[in-house]
């Protein structure tokens, strides 16, 4: 952004109005810049959507994308959209079609379409484009919708939803995702772990904590690293004595050199916070 304000007229005004000068420029130079869209261009891409297919001309689509983003400021158009996108993966229509739409809702996506994606949680084919819509979906019906997945999934799409709700660290989810620390698949349980690492929060490293002592020994480092994982979000959310009380458990002569090595360096960051 080139925000030109003769510099005779900064003496004249507060530097607060000359940033709000700027930054309403730049607000204008977005808009200028957003796709414009074309209504009827936007409804024979949605006719093209319907029947898409790998190999088919992605340019057709374009104008769905534009619209996508125009929408940012405009909440009808934006429901439109989701109304429309859910539309298609409701349908017959192909595999490519579905997963083109998948990918827009995540961006655009509310809890007005968490129900339609979230029935293709269990689909062999689309589950992971599904979660993939619902990992940056805000509403609280798409962690609710991942959460009771788990507990009807097996396999790698188990395994996929507990990296999903590890990845939208939901602390709602530390019961459901414990239980999977049991599970007899050795990846599952290992996936469980990394979630809670990745939730990161005290419930979280209890958890770790609790299950360490049991656990087998091929996720015993797993187990580790998910703890440290666990203190460092603590420690970027305040809780230093929860992240100190990790970091000194790990500090002992009783654990590998490079775990020691990352507690102590832990308890640099610790000491060194404010």
């Amino acid at each position: 952004m080139n925000c030109s304000i003769p510099f005779r007229a900064l003496g004249r005004m507060s530097i607060a109005a000359a940033v709000a000068m700027c930054l309403s420029a730049a607000g204008a130079q977005a808009f200028a810049d957003s796709p414009k869209v074309d209504k009827a261009a936007l409804d024979k891409s949605f006719e093209t959507l319907k029947k898409f297919d790998w190999g088919g001309k992605d340019d057709d689509l374009r104008p769905i994308r534009d619209a996508i983003v125009a929408s940012h400021d405009d909440s009808a158009m934006a429901k439109d959209l989701e109304t429309r996108l859910v539309a298609v993966i409701k349908s017959d229509a192909p595999r490519a079609a579905k997963d083109f739409s998948l990918r827009a809702l995540r961006t655009i996506g509310t809890a007005q379409s968490v129900p339609a994606i979230a029935e293709l949680l269990s689909d062999k084919d689309l589950s992971h484009m599904a979660r993939y819509a619902l990992e940056r979906n805000t509403a609280p019906e798409a962690a609710k919708a991942l959460r009771e997945a788990l507990g009807k999934s097996s396999g790698a799409q188990k395994i996929g939803l507990l990296s999903s709700i590890g990845d939208r660290r939901d602390t709602g989810a530390i019961e459901a995702v414990a239980a999977c620390l049991a599970d007899t698949d050795a990846k599952i349980a290992a996936a469980a772990v990394a979630a809670l690492g990745d939730i990161g929060n005290s419930d979280a490293a209890k958890t770790l904590t609790d299950f360490a002592p049991k656990a087998p020994a091929a996720l015993k480092m797993a187990i580790t690293d998910a703890r440290l994982s666990c203190a460092e979000h603590l420690l970027a959310d305040g809780k230093k004595d929860d992240a100190k009380a990790i970091y000194q458990s790990l500090s002992g002569e009783d654990q590998p050199k490079h775990v020691r090595a990352g507690a102590k360096l832990g308890m640099v960051k610790v000491a060194a916070s404010k």
